[in-house]
């Protein structure tokens, strides 16, 4: 999904300016007067995942809007802040609490590109770190014992199909070729290794419980065995709810 940037400051003559630049470099961005309440409002309905304000704002001022987005907000963007004077008391407080980035004014658009751009960049790595975390708990918490081949062909697989869905819809003639190449190994074993650890967890018994205490609500119950399909799509689908509800990453 687009990386959605606030740029607190609707002015002809500087705010409208440098979100025509950052457009200009494929970037999605809108602008808010240079109003506190206004950009405060605009963080709660509109959720933005980069906001640029400048120190001194009308109604409030940068520290405080911060201040209250990071104490009222689950999510909060990232603050990039911006000003005409230099000013070190004044960036250590933005930096103590929770901005990201300070920059002075006048700037060379260029380098609020770069920073932008090492926003998106971390952020997909986290993204990317977050996602295999809670595959790999949720993978051993159904009970897969980690020493069997299952186990990391599932992971791979389950990943995989978190990031292209479309996967799903030929796990025999896409997902499994893809996490046998990965793997350096066969589709044909990847399914037998997968059917082999997701009988190694039903036989535990307390499969059922286990996904719904892991995801927090009743999902559908099995009165079989999952196929690798079944079991597959239904990690998938369930995570990326989960994902997308939790982060609005994905």
């Amino acid at each position: 999904m687009q990386t959605k940037i606030l740029m607190g400051d609707n002015t002809p003559e500087y705010g409208v300016n440098i979100a025509n630049k950052l457009r200009n470099y494929g970037f999605y961005i809108y602008t808010r007067k240079k109003d506190g309440n206004i950009i405060l409002d605009s963080i709660v309905k509109e959720n933005p995942d980069i906001v640029i304000i400048d120190t001194a704002m009308i109604n409030i001022d940068a520290i405080s809007l911060i201040k209250r987005v990071k104490r009222n907000n689950e999510h909060s963007p990232i603050f990039i802040v911006t000003s005409l004077f230099e000013n070190e008391f004044v960036e250590k407080q933005l930096m103590v609490n929770g901005a990201s980035y300070f920059m002075l004014r006048p700037f060379n658009c260029e380098d609020l590109c770069e920073i932008i751009n090492a926003i998106i960049q971390d952020n997909e790595k986290e993204s990317n770190t977050n996602i295999e975390t809670v595959v790999t708990e949720i993978i051993h918490q159904i009970g897969i014992p980690a020493n069997i081949k299952g186990y990391s062909y599932l992971r791979t697989g389950i990943i995989s199909a978190i990031e292209n869905r479309s996967m799903l819809e030929s796990i025999t003639k896409v997902l499994y070729p893809t996490i046998a190449e990965i793997h350096n190994t066969t589709a044909i074993r990847v399914e037998r290794a997968i059917r082999h650890a997701i009988n190694s967890a039903w036989k535990k018994g307390n499969f059922q419980i286990v996904l719904n205490n892991f995801f927090g609500y009743q999902i559908a119950s099995f009165e079989h065995k999952p196929s690798n399909s079944e079991f597959i799509a239904l990690i998938t689908d369930n995570l990326r709810l989960r994902l997308k509800y939790s982060s609005n990453l994905m």
